[in-house]
């Protein structure tokens, strides 16, 4: 902002009024998520796995309920013609000088926009009225004494073994380990593996992040080694056991497994944080090639993520040249996806009108996207990221992208000078079609990688079964290829849960007349499945077809899909884990082993 922006004084208290509401408006906000996260160790101490689901999908809905409640609050108390040019100007300035202290001033420098754009016309959103760049520094920001970010231990004054008892403990969880002394051992054996045979420096310590970081039926220990100038990420799973003890899983410290905890195909954490970008500048230093926007992201921050990814897209869109086009492989029915090479994702558009045999709305398809927004991703459901009134700069679409938007999406594009504005879309990590990726292999002669394929397809499919989802359309273009090869579902137009299917065996025909019926001669209701069916139109390539029955035929079973139903109905939540079988430690009375057994391929893991 110039000097010239600035008013003489700032005498406005209408200005100073709004910017405290504001505040105040994201600091119940900020409270309330906190509650939440420190809810979850109650949860996850009680084995309560139903209720730390619903609390972690409502705790994603907390945001824009403040926004609204908010942006209500502002409009029952002034007038339009209250709210001048000269009044939001320096209400940002108020709300800057409150942040002076603030524990979270990005997260709150970004409520403030989300509130001001609920408000103001998209003319506004620059940097004299919201948070175009952010103003207030995350540095050096203090926590209270008695919670700090980090803590540190020094396993050489009184050995790793003790060390790292004490990691343990300080977590002050409510609940019984089965063998606490015999699980450090296990993980002392495995960072003397990782620490190796290094001389130990005068700095050598431990740094051990004061909150558990809690997702589904885990609760992960975070921290790293430093020696000298190095330093040795881990972290350790914290599991029950059938009998409801605690125990220690494992010790991940190889780089791709760590950042597979943090994939963009996952569930958020719940983790309570006082200074959250101390948290991501720890994060950071284990996994450096990670943007901040998805360290926020998966820290249950969304809205700040968001707020990053975007000014992260600007920056690229500045610094490149080339063009957005259509997206490769098979158009949809329901969305138009184009994509921008030189940047890793891609944006999708609701179709104004979809052809037959497609029956569906705009709303429902924002009401599926939303579902899996809410839902546990299990690892196989990409995150998405959904943005309103998005300005791109026209002469960087090519012409058939541009006739393309005008004649499937009318409604939802605006030309404005020399922009377009889009109403509405989302933004998805970019991704090879299944179909694609299949085709390039059949074509190259390599029968290992068409295997490969099949078997993550499969195994995306069981996976989101455990966690209640069926895809709905299994076409091989609605799943994509991670650049590690690793099989995510991305299309959700259709997707239902599980316990809302009929899975149905088709009936036998009883007369010949019935057989040779070109429609179903029995009853069939909307939510019926018949999987035997599946093959018809998955399995006609002969490759394909040989190792899909090879490792998934039950996929083709009515059996398979009921018995599943039944156990999510009985109330079971599986086990899903986020790293490879074969680096557990063989604990006895181990939580029941996964549906799904990850094939070897996968135990290299990725960096998604």
């Amino acid at each position: 902002m110039t000097q010239a922006a600035f008013p003489k004084l700032l005498s406005s208290q209408i200005a100073f009024d709004i910017a405290r509401t504001i505040r105040d408006g994201f600091d119940k906000h900020y409270r309330l998520f906190r509650e939440t996260s420190q809810q979850a160790k109650q949860h996850f101490e009680q084995g309560a796995w139903r209720e730390a689901q619903r609390a972690a999908r409502e705790r994603i809905g907390f945001y824009d309920k403040r926004v609204h409640e908010c942006v209500q609050m502002l409009e029952d108390e002034y007038d339009q013609e209250e709210l001048t040019d000269d009044v939001w100007r320096e209400l940002k300035l108020h709300y800057i000088g409150m942040l002076s202290d603030h524990k979270q001033p990005e997260l709150a420098e970004t409520f403030f926009n989300s509130v001001c754009c609920n408000i103001l016309h998209r003319t506004y959103f620059h940097n004299d009225f919201i948070f175009v760049r952010p103003v207030v520094s995350t540095e050096y920001i203090e926590t209270d004494e008695l919670s700090p970010t980090y803590r540190v231990y020094y396993p050489g004054k009184d050995g790793l073994h003790f060390a790292l008892r004490r990691i343990i403990t300080n977590f002050q969880l409510n609940a019984k380990f089965a063998n606490l002394d015999r699980d450090v051992d296990l993980v002392e054996a495995r960072l003397r593996q990782l620490f190796g045979t290094i001389r130990m420096e005068p700095n050598h310590q431990i740094q051990v992040l004061s909150s558990l970081f809690f997702r589904n039926k885990g609760a992960y220990i975070v921290g790293k080694g430093i020696n000298g100038n190095k330093e040795y990420p881990f972290i350790v799973p914290i599991l029950h056991n059938r009998n409801g003890e605690l125990i220690l899983d494992t010790v991940l410290f190889d780089l791709e497994q760590i950042t597979v905890l943090f994939s963009f195909t996952r569930a958020y954490f719940l983790v309570d944080m006082e200074v959250p970008s101390a948290y991501v500048q720890f994060l950071r230093s284990l996994m450096p090639r990670k943007p901040r926007s998805e360290m926020y992201t998966i820290l249950g921050l969304q809205k700040q993520g968001k707020t990053l990814f975007y000014r992260d897209y600007l920056q690229h869109l500045k610094h490149s040249s080339d063009q957005f086009d259509m997206a490769p492989g098979i158009r949809g029915l329901v969305m138009l996806v184009f994509a921008l090479p030189s940047f890793p994702y891609v944006f999708k558009v609701i179709k104004d009108f979809f052809p037959a045999p497609k029956e569906t709305t705009r709303a429902l398809i924002k009401e599926k996207y939303l579902l899996v927004k809410n839902h546990d991703r299990v690892g196989r459901m990409a995150d998405t990221l959904e943005y309103s009134n998005v300005a791109f700069p026209r002469h960087r679409f090519t012409d058939e992208l541009i006739a393309e938007l005008q004649h499937y999406a009318p409604s939802l594009v605006e030309e404005e000078g020399e922009k377009i504005i889009i109403k509405h879309l989302y933004i998805e990590r970019r991704m090879v079609p299944l179909n694609m990726w299949l085709s390039n292999a059949e074509k190259d002669g390599d029968d290992a990688q068409i295997e490969h394929g099949v078997l993550e397809y499969g195994n995306a499919i069981k996976e989101l079964v455990t966690a209640n989802i069926f895809p709905g359309d299994m076409l091989y273009k609605n799943f994509g290829v991670t650049r590690h090869q690793r099989v995510v579902f991305y299309d959700y137009d259709e997707i239902e849960y599980i316990t809302d299917c009929n899975f149905r065996v088709i009936p036998t025909p009883r007369t010949e007349e019935e057989e040779m019926a070109s429609e179903p001669w029995y009853p069939v209701a909307k939510n019926d499945v018949f999987p035997e069916q599946f093959g018809t139109f998955l399995l006609g390539n002969a490759k394909i077809r040989k190792y899909f029955m090879k490792h998934h035929a039950d996929l083709l079973t009515a059996s398979y899909w009921q018995a599943r139903k039944q156990r999510i109905q009985d109330g079971y939540v599986d086990d899903v884990f986020p790293y490879p079988q074969h680096i557990r430690f063989c604990h006895q009375h181990l939580t029941t082993p996964p549906a799904v057994t990850p094939p070897p391929f996968m135990e290299t893991l990725e960096n998604e």
